[in-house]
């Protein structure tokens, strides 16, 4: 099962193991992660699931679709490495995946 490092704002790593075929936001909400408020449970029209993602992962994630691109400026302090959690969803080959987040969701 892939592992996947969620990186507070504050520094503090949780290290989960995180089912194929979940996105990235269910992993971070089934396992209470601070930071992550999943307001809208993935539908991907409120932009509380926002995440950086590490460097090193940036171009096998790879971009935004465009309703992801519009709703995520709803979020705050959005950077092209930017992504909203609901719109990614693992796979093995994203074992290891970091990602930090926002001060504020």
């Amino acid at each position: 099962m892939p592992q996947i490092t969620y990186i507070e704002f504050n520094g503090t790593p949780h290290r989960l193991d995180v089912e194929p075929g979940l996105t990235l936001m269910h992993g971070a909400r089934d396992n209470n992660i601070p930071g992550i408020a999943a307001d809208c449970g993935g539908a991907c029209v409120c932009g509380t699931c926002h995440v950086y993602i590490d460097e090193a992962w940036r171009e096998r994630i790879g971009g935004r679709t465009a309703i992801e691109s519009a709703t995520i400026e709803f979020s705050n302090e959005v950077a092209p490495h930017s992504r909203l959690a609901c719109q990614i969803t693992i796979t093995d080959a994203l074992d290891g995946l970091v990602v930090r987040l926002p001060e504020s969701q």
